[in-house]
């Protein structure tokens, strides 16, 4: 059994993954593994519980905590991580097998230590850092513990993004880079070495004006926030760039050069398979789905067909990337070779340069395609048109390719061969079944028709349950049926979580409508104004203002492009979320909109 508090406080046994309900004991726990290994006084144990105001009771209160935490450990089988009670407090005492914060910092310790290069150290900090899995301890209801101890650890996981970023300016991938970037410098506006890091980013990638219009941006905000100007490495950057000079070798912390005895270090740790992604939280349903996804990529080759490809489709936000990442993970064993999941689109949605992508896999999945090698799997995440998939399928090999795409991808299927499999929202039983590993089973159990109602308001669309059911898991006095009015009453604000803003159901749909042109995106925004959700041709031609015929392909694109379901022999079918949306976005005057264009 491993302890996480990387994110949920919770435990598992690597195939299910129990969040522990917000509670003292919880808060104990995390206390304790937050400082695993020491002795932890009662002391501190009392404040991190209960805060600087504690009961008169507080010390007999902590002995029962213990002891539910005890009965909880018998009941997951957790045995080689007690709790021991030693003099003046508790201590509990875990490895890198039992702790992700242990398993976190020994491998970025192993990989700023190692002498296999640059290379080699990327490929261990991208490992370290796939072990952060959503808010820290979001279920843990402690003031101290937020104010005192995760503002620490969020600086640990920083000083390594920020050496990543390094590393990536150093070989050469200022693509990733930016990929990072821009969605760091957005979350953390103060931090001045990620903003000199995409300034730097954008000017050695041939982007000198956009460089410079950053670097005014961020000394306006030091200004105005801070009334400080920009730091002298800032200000030398601005220079360099304003000058166009040839930056040289890339800047930040020196790469350890390698031993003179050790000529081949760094090809040796190139073929290093990355190790792939953890299980995703929370990931239930999808049975059928799952077992025919790991079935077919699991099967051994045979014949020179190539690597087996498989496209995972569906519409915004459906759960595409978690199927592709939960079967990559239970099929670890299956590719020696390594697995590794790569974003194809940018943070604010924007398609990834296929050569940036194929690059990356060169780094990172050397052997991939070659006869011979190891099988290794590719999951190429967020495909957005089959060009950019094309170059990074190989002729040959034995490993694996999994594609994800909001598109179906018709024509990739037919010039590389694959299986599809297009997902849709969760059966009710499914939907009951996520809210019940987010907010404990006790308390779906306890209001069974509000959970019931809960899913029905989301519309068993995976990501606004798993949205709404984070919303309870913070709120946990809130009755599910009062959860399920306020969550009702504005759908689209309140399907979103603030200290995230990849989790919003309007933002995704924000940049799916992004992807098509704008006539296609102004003919789904119209046909939301149609009195049902289901239709077909003819309701659509009369409403867009087209022949029947021009219609019916209208909206086999916006079924390509995950935007409808369902289809021809029946009628077409609007989720009610995408509908809800539509409405809201036509009525607000979306920037979307335009005159009338034939599509």
């Amino acid at each position: 059994m491993r302890f996480q508090i990387l994110g949920p406080l919770s435990i598992t046994d690597g195939t299910e993954t129990v969040v522990l309900q917000p509670s003292k004991p919880a808060n104990l726990l995390a206390a304790l593994l937050l400082r695993s290994g020491t002795i932890v006084s009662a002391d501190h144990l009392q404040r991190m519980v209960w805060g600087d105001e504690q009961p008169a009771t507080a010390r007999a209160s902590l002995q029962t905590c213990v002891l539910r935490l005890r009965r909880l450990f018998a009941k997951h089988a957790v045995l080689g991580t007690p709790i021991e009670a030693v003099p003046g407090g508790y201590r509990i005492s875990a490895d890198a097998r039992s702790l992700d914060l242990v398993d976190f910092r020994e491998r970025a310790r192993r990989a700023t230590r190692s002498d296999g290069g640059p290379e080699a150290e990327l490929v261990a900090l991208r490992e370290a850092l796939a072990l952060w899995q959503g808010s820290l301890l979001a279920n843990v209801r402690s003031e101290l513990m937020h104010r005192d101890e995760v503002p620490r650890l969020r600086e640990e996981r920083l000083r390594i993004v920020e050496r990543v970023c390094d590393l990536y300016l150093t070989l050469g991938h200022c693509g990733q880079a930016l990929v990072e970037l821009w969605s760091l410098t957005r979350a953390h506006p103060g931090h001045g070495r990620f903003r000199e890091q995409l300034i730097e980013a954008l000017y050695r990638t041939g982007r000198q004006t956009e460089a410079l219009a950053e670097y005014r941006r961020f000394k306006g905000f030091l200004l105005e926030s801070l009334g400080l100007d920009p730091s002298p490495g800032l200000r030398k950057l601005e220079l360099a760039i304003l000058r166009g000079d040839d930056l040289g070798p890339a800047a930040g912390p020196p790469v350890r050069a390698l031993p003179a005895a050790q000529p081949v270090a760094v090809r040796r740790v190139e073929q290093a398979p990355p190790q792939g992604p953890p299980p995703v939280p929370w990931f239930t349903g999808r049975s059928a789905e799952v077992a025919a996804l790991t079935e077919r990529l699991g099967r051994e080759p045979g014949g020179a067909g190539g690597p087996v490809t498989e496209l995972v489709c569906g519409a915004p936000g459906i759960g595409k990337t978690a199927l592709a990442q939960q079967a990559a993970y239970l099929l670890r064993d299956r590719f020696p070779g390594g697995r590794l999941v790569l974003r194809m689109t940018g943070p604010d949605g924007a398609p990834r340069p296929a050569a940036e992508a194929a690059a990356e896999v060169a780094t990172l999945l050397p052997a991939f395609g070659r006869a011979g090698a190891p099988r290794a799997l590719l999951v190429l995440d967020d495909v957005t048109d089959a060009e950019q998939a094309r170059p990074l399928l190989p002729p040959g090999g034995d490993g694996a390719v999994v594609v994800t795409s909001r598109l179906g991808l018709a024509g990739l299927i037919a010039t590389h061969g694959g299986r599809v499999q297009r997902l849709d929202t969760f059966p009710p039983r499914e939907s009951l079944d996520l809210l019940a590993s987010v907010l404990g089973a006790e308390r779906v159990a306890a209001g069974t028709a509000g959970a019931a109602a809960l899913a029905a308001a989301c519309g068993h669309h995976p990501l606004a349950l798993v949205i709404a059911a984070a919303r309870l898991l913070t709120r946990p006095a809130l009755s599910m049926e009062d959860g399920v009015r306020w969550i009702a009453a504005d759908p689209l604000s309140r399907l979103s979580l603030e200290d995230d803003p990849r989790m919003s159901v309007p933002r995704v749909l924000r940049e799916a409508l992004g992807r098509p042109d704008a006539a296609l995106a102004d003919a789904f925004l119209t046909l939301g104004g149609l009195p049902s959700a289901r239709f077909g041709a003819a309701d659509a031609a009369r409403l867009l203002g087209l022949p029947e015929t021009e219609a019916d392909r209208v909206l086999e694109r916006l079924v390509a492009a995950g935007l409808l379901e369902d289809g021809p022999p029946g009628p077409y079918r609007m989720h009610g979320l995408l509908r809800l949306y539509a409405r809201h976005a036509r009525h607000a005057g979306s920037d979307r909109l335009r005159p009338r264009q034939k599509v």
